[in-house]
């Protein structure tokens, strides 16, 4: 994740002062000076970093903070606060136009991921109930517009083109098909250079003097640091963008960027892309972020994911067969199933506080579960419902046919036997609490 260094940072800054107890003004303001330094090494803005921990020395002073026992904890509350406040304090959102569609322009350099985002950001639409249509305005790159089509159809979305004829004309022409067809929103997948240049930004000036245009987002690319601001600013001199998508936060970026977009064009972020998936685009809030990067989880955000990809219905007829004990193959592959739509393992797990940290070294490898489903899907009906049967003979034959050896169908069986035995407590006298103990090394027991 691109802020584990900062949060490990951080963390050892808190650890510190927590050793304490009380505090004086001089451990603030050396604790400060450290937070500084692990601000600047993640690529924050320089300004931005001595403002910030400016503000904060300030606050935790002028409270008498250092008077109270529970100073430690105090100082991480306004760190947490003014983190929140630096990136924006609410989440921001998209406008929508009264009168239909509403125009988005994507703009961004080459290779920032633009068109690929712009068909991330039409599946989070289509996911909210809205018609999308995208538009290729990018009429120089080679392969551009196939590569729009290519990316439109995997998320269901149609792509209008005109070739090579001028942006603002196929612009023009989009949102009156958009009307004619019922579509609510025309995002715009615009060109990009490999540097800012003249050319570049007449073209995009071209477009919005042509159609009105509701929401003009910057596409960054998170790896390229504190160059990120520079390109935001640019921008916004001359486009005065709306809001910011920020690439690449999963990556292992130093994620500074995040910290200082808002406080340099203030202008917000509204969309992290957090894998290569085209699911993989997070509306960003504020509040949240400053609590993954100190360390305290995101447990609304995983609450979120949740709701929006688990079958309420599947998940009421799984806990009811857990509770009758009649818990068997084809619900541990439903299970599987559900956990892929939400993302990878690593990264949801990571959500729940403390948990980030203790993640960092691990290898968790998302292809055990599907090694997992391969062998539960090369097992008969009757061997799926009932695991018993499957002796020496029926084990090699499902080895076989998933293309893994007999000792990882041994595995799997072993690590199912362990399940049923874990969920049959709950059905016992204090077998919650000895249950809550033994799910916290459920995700090594499959690999993960």
């Amino acid at each position: 994740m691109a802020f584990d260094n900062l949060s490990d940072k951080l963390s050892g800054v808190f650890k510190r002062l927590r050793s304490k107890g009380k505090l004086s003004e001089s451990d603030v303001k050396d604790a400060m000076r450290e937070v500084r330094l692990a601000l600047l090494e993640a690529d924050v803005n320089y300004k931005v970093a001595k403002d910030f921990t400016n503000s904060v020395t300030e606050k935790c002073i002028g409270a008498n903070v250092m008077e109270s026992l529970t100073a430690p904890q105090m100082v991480v509350k306004i760190v947490k606060e003014e983190l929140t406040a630096l990136m924006g304090s609410e989440q921001a959102r998209l406008k929508i136009s009264s009168k239909l569609p509403t125009v988005i322009m994507m703009c961004g350099l080459q290779g920032s991921g633009k068109t690929t985002h712009s068909a991330k950001l039409a599946k989070h639409l289509k996911s909210k109930g809205h018609r999308p249509l995208l538009v290729a305005c990018d009429i120089y790159r080679p392969a551009a517009i196939e590569q729009l089509k290519v990316v439109g159809k995997s998320v269901d979305t149609p792509v209008f083109e005109m070739g090579t004829e001028k942006p603002e004309r196929i612009a023009e022409a989009a949102i009156r098909h958009a009307r004619d067809y019922g579509y609510d929103f025309v995002i715009l997948d615009t060109a990009g250079r490999l540097h800012i240049d003249e050319a570049l930004m007449d073209e995009l000036k071209r477009i919005t003097e042509a159609v009105e245009v509701h929401n003009i987002l910057l596409v960054i690319d998170s790896m390229v640091g504190q160059d990120a601001v520079n390109i935001a600013k640019s921008f916004d001199d001359i486009l005065a963008i709306s809001g910011v998508i920020l690439t690449k936060l999963d990556g292992d970026t130093r994620g500074g960027a995040a910290l200082s977009v808002r406080a340099v064009t203030g202008k917000p972020i509204l969309y992290t892309g957090v894998g290569e998936k085209m699911d993989d685009l997070d509306e960003f809030y504020p509040d949240r972020m400053a609590s993954r990067i100190l360390g305290m989880g995101d447990v609304l955000s995983l609450i979120e994911k949740v709701e929006n990809e688990i079958d309420e219905k599947e998940a009421e007829k799984t806990a009811k067969r857990l509770q009758e004990n009649k818990f068997d193959m084809n619900d541990l592959l439903d299970q599987f199933q559900q956990i892929k739509k939400m993302g990878s393992v690593k990264s949801l797990l990571s959500m729940l506080p403390g948990m980030d940290k203790q993640l960092r070294n691990v290898d968790i490898d998302d292809r055990q579960m599907l090694r997992v489903e391969a062998i539960i899907r090369s097992m008969t009906k009757r061997e799926r419902s009932t695991p018993d049967i499957i002796n020496a003979s029926r084990r090699r034959r499902i080895a076989a046919g998933a293309g893994v050896t007999v000792e990882d169908v041994n595995k799997l069986l072993r690590q199912y036997a362990e399940m049923k035995k874990m969920f049959k407590q709950l059905n016992t006298k204090g077998g919650r609490r000895k249950l809550s103990r033994g799910f916290g090394g459920l995700p090594g027991k499959f690999g993960f």
